[in-house]
Formats: structure tokens, sequence, C-alpha cells
């Protein structure tokens, strides 16, 4: 009876829990990793953006001085000159980088100033942007000044060396390609027919149809600038 009365007092004794084990370590959290170093910036790349900046300024204060101000409007009418005919407000939009009410706004002040006109587009429902005559003389005018500076900053070259500016600023051009239905067209103040016209052609238009073209004769998307 003893052992029964033992027995029962130790099956009713409550039973004390486990030890909880103690929680996992946190893993560590990764170290911070340092920020790519930046490239280095040689002599070349240097004098290439001072040589950017000095062109952009003075084509910017040519093409103002003969009623291209602001710089989308002398852009406008160069690429309607050289190379848009008849285009959408859309296409003129990616051209110019502008957005759509901008470039609304834009033809707006160019039809004002009697330089454009607006007229039925291709499908019926939208509108396409044309030239005037006293727009097209302003647009050779704006072009004219622009030629005028890139030749004054070529002029200190021989002919050989600026065959190899030739070479090496297509080659830079090629490289800063975007892709099919990019904005902002690194075109838009071109006088497309002079690159047509050189026994090499354009070198972006040459790049862009081997990039982008299909293989057996199928239409190109949307150039690439």
């Amino acid at each position: 009876m003893a052992d029964r009365a033992g027995a029962s007092a130790a099956a009713a004794a409550p039973v004390e829990p486990p030890e909880p084990e103690p929680p996992a370590p946190a893993p560590a959290a990764p170290a911070p990793t340092a920020p790519a170093a930046p490239a280095a910036l040689d002599r070349a790349a240097n004098l290439l953006g001072a040589l950017s900046l000095v062109i952009a300024d003075r084509m910017a204060d040519a093409m103002a001085a003969e009623g291209g101000r602001p710089e989308s409007g002398a852009a406008a009418l160069c690429a309607l000159l050289h190379f848009l005919e008849r285009p959408s407000v859309d296409l003129l939009r990616q051209v110019l980088g502008l957005t759509s009410s901008g470039t609304v706004r834009l033809v707006d002040r160019l039809e004002e100033s009697g330089y454009a006109g607006r007229g039925p587009g291709a499908d019926g429902r939208s509108v396409s942007i044309f030239l005037t005559e006293q727009g097209r003389k302003a647009a050779q005018r704006v072009a004219d000044s622009r030629a005028g500076v890139l030749e004054g900053a070529l002029a200190v070259l021989s002919p050989d060396e600026r065959q190899a500016f030739d070479r090496v600023a297509g080659k830079v051009l090629v490289g800063l390609i975007r892709g099919p239905g990019a904005t902002r067209w690194m075109c838009r103040l071109c006088d497309t027919g002079v690159c047509r016209g050189a026994a090499a052609g354009c070198p972006v238009g040459n790049a862009a149809r081997e990039r982008y073209l299909t293989s057996r004769g199928g239409a190109a998307a949307s150039p690439p600038r």
C-alpha cells in the first residue's frame, strides 16, 4: 500500500517544463557595400566635356540671334526643314523631347510667328505640322548660323586631322545611340542631307539600320536617337 501511495503521489506531482532553448543568434547583417568608385576622368574626357559645352553655348547664341529661341524652337525649325515631312504633333514631341502640352504650345508660338501651320494628319484624326515659306527662310537662317559655328570650330584642323575627327566623332556618336522610342533625338539640329550625301553616309543611321532593321527586309522600328 505504501508503494502504491508513493506511486500515486509521484504521478500527481506537477511535471516541471523543460528549460527553453536559448534563441538562435540572429544572422549577422551583411557588411555595407562600399559605393563603386567613380570612373577616373582622364584628359580626353575632360576636353570632350569642355568642347561640348562651348559648342552648345555658341550654337545656342548664334541660333537665338536668328530667331531660334528657345533651343526647342530652333530644333523644331531645323527638323521641319531637314527631315520631318509634315509630322504629327506626337512625332515632333518625340524629336524635341518635350511634353505633349509643351509641344502644342511651341507649335502655337511658331504659328503665331508665321513660321508654321497646321493641317490634316495622315489618319484623318491627327494634326500635321508644316513650315510656311516664312518659316522655311527662318529655319534656313537658324541652320546656317549653326553651320557657321561648327565650321569655325573645325577651322583649326588640317584636312587629315579633320578626317580623323570625322571617324572618331562618328564612333562616339554610335556608342551613344539609344533604342527605339527614345526622345530628344541627337540629330534634331542636323542637316541630315549632308551625311546622306557623304560617301560613308550617316554613322548613326548606318548603325541603327544594322541593329534594328529585321534581317529579311522587314520594317524598322522607330529610329533610335
